[in-house]
C-alpha cells in the first residue's frame, strides 16, 4: 500500500501535535517548583502507556524479541533525554529550553559518524557549526537566562547554567536514542520498539519513586494527569502526521513548538525572549532545517 502524501493534513496534525507538547511543557514547568521532575516522568511515561497499547492492540503488536538488552539501552537514554529536558524546564524560560532541543540533529549527524559508518559532507558539517554557534549565542545572553519579569532572576547562576547545560544534553541524549532505534529497527517493528520503551521507562521511574516522592495536592494531581494524557495525544497526532506526509514537507511545522512556547511563556509568566535567545534559536532552527534539507536530497539521489 503506497504512503499517502497530504500535505495539508500532515500540518494540521503536526501542528496540533507541537501545540500539546507545548500545553504539557507548560504543566511540566508551572508543577516543578514542587514536584520532583523523576515524579513527573513517572505520571508523564504511566499515562502514555493507554495510547501506546491501544496502538499496539490495532497493530496487533508482540513483544517477543531477541533484543531486550537494546531496548534497555534505548530506553535509558530515553529517560536521560526526558530527565533532562524536565530538569530544564524547571528553571530556564519555556522558550529557551524548547530552542535548545532542537540541537538533536546536530547530534545525530555526529553520531552517524560511530554508529552508522557515515560521513557527513561539507554542508551539513556547515550546519552543525551553525546550529552549536546558536547553543554559544543563548549561553552567552545572560538576558535569556533572567527570564524577564517572569521573576526567574532569582535562580542562582549556578542552577541556572546547569539546567542550560541539562537542555543541550537533552540534544545527545536524543541523538543518541535515535541511533539505538535505527540500530534496533532492523530487526524489530516500530510499534515494538515504542511498547518496550514505554514499559521500560514506565518501570524504571517507578523505581526510583520512594527516593523522590511529594504527594500532589488536590490540584495538582489533575494536571499530572492532564500532562500525561497530554502527550499521549501529543504522540498519536505526530504518528498520524507522519503517516500523512513526507517527513521533509512536515520538517518546518515542528519547529513551530518555539513559536507556541514564545507565547506561553509570554502570557502565563511575562516572559519576554532576549534577542540573543531568538538569534541563537534562529540559527539552531535554520541548521536543524538545512540538516533535513540535506538528507532529503541524499536519500533521493
Amino acid at each position: 500500500m503506497p504512503l499517502r502524501h497530504d500535505v495539508r493534513r500532515g500540518a494540521l496534525l503536526m501542528l496540533g501535535a507541537t501545540a500539546l507538547f507545548t500545553l504539557m511543557n507548560a504543566l511540566i514547568k508551572g508543577l516543578g517548583d514542587h514536584i520532583p521532575f523523576p515524579e513527573i516522568m513517572f505520571f508523564r511515561n504511566l499515562l502514555a502507556l493507554p495510547v501506546v497499547a491501544l496502538i499496539a492492540w490495532r497493530r496487533h503488536v508482540t513483544l517477543r524479541t531477541r533484543r531486550f538488552g537494546g531496548h534497555l539501552t534505548r530506553a535509558i537514554t530515553g529517560l536521560s533525554s526526558m530527565a533532562c529536558s524536565f530538569f530544564a524546564l524547571t528553571i530556564l524560560p519555556l522558550a529557551e529550553q524548547t530552542a535548545l532541543t532542537y540541537s538533536t540533529p546536530l547530534f545525530v549527524t555526529i553520531l552517524s559518524i560511530p554508529f552508522l559508518g557515515e560521513r557527513p559532507g561539507v554542508h551539513r558539517w556547515g550546519a552543525v557549526v551553525v546550529g552549536f554557534l546558536g547553543i554559544l549565542v543563548i549561553a552567552l545572553g545572560q538576558g535569556a537566562f533572567l527570564g524577564g519579569a517572569s521573576g526567574e532572576s532569582g535562580v542562582p547562576s549556578w542552577l541556572r547554567w546547569a539546567a542550560f547545560i541539562a537542555a543541550a544534553s537533552n540534544g545527545f541524549f536524543s541523538g543518541l536514542t535515535t541511533m539505538l532505534v535505527r540500530q534496533l529497527s532492523g530487526t524489530e517493528a516500530s510499534s515494538t520498539i515504542v511498547m518496550w520503551q514505554s514499559l521500560l521507562m514506565t518501570g524504571i521511574t517507578f523505581l526510583a519513586l520512594p527516593f523522590v516522592w511529594v504527594t500532589p495536592t488536590a490540584g495538582e494531581l489533575p494536571l499530572l494527569i492532564g500532562l500525561g494524557l497530554l502527550g499521549g495525544l501529543a504522540q498519536v497526532l505526530s504518528t498520524e502526521a507522519y503517516a500523512s506526509a513526507q517527513v521533509s514537507a512536515l520538517g518546518p511545522y515542528s519547529y513551530s513548538a518555539l513559536l507556541w512556547a514564545i507565547l506561553l511563556g509570554w502570557l502565563v509568566w511575562g516572559t519576554v525572549p532576549s534577542v540573543t535567545m531568538l538569534a541563537g534559536g534562529a540559527l539552531i532552527v535554520g541548521a536543524g532545517l538545512y540538516i533535513l534539507h540535506r538528507e532529503m536530497r541524499r536519500r533521493s539521489a
